[in-house]
């Protein structure tokens, strides 16, 4: 699957007003983040490397002690293990994740093949 169109992905909604859809490889997983004005990603750490984009909108970011609002255009990188999160302010937004390696937990969310022991 080397071309993707997100319109053709089905979109996950992690946590209230935020939806993504996550296309994966091998070795590193994409999230396509659409946030709702007010939608948050509360405060989470995880093993995997993050780096972005913000592509739309601003977002009030927290990675570790430092806030800042990030305006489009902003790229970032989150290493494991830190918390972080998101604020969707003054309107929506959509970021562009990225995370090595890939999140177990988001592929299994999305790929149906995974076998889930109830067949």
């Amino acid at each position: 699957m080397p071309f993707i169109d997100v319109s053709t992905i089905e979109p996950i909604e992690p946590v209230p007003g935020c939806r993504m859809r996550t296309p994966y490889g091998e070795n590193l997983m994409l999230s396509y983040l659409e946030m709702d004005d007010g939608a948050e990603v509360p405060l989470h750490s995880h093993p995997h490397e993050q780096g972005g984009i913000l592509l739309k909108g601003k977002v009030e970011l927290q990675i570790g002690d430092e806030t800042r609002l990030c305006n489009a255009g902003e790229l970032f990188i989150i290493p494991p293990n830190v918390p972080h999160r998101a604020l969707a302010v003054d309107g929506p937004a959509t970021v562009l994740d990225i995370f090595s390696p890939v999140r177990e937990d988001y592929a299994a969310l999305v790929n149906k093949y995974i076998p889930t022991g109830n067949s």
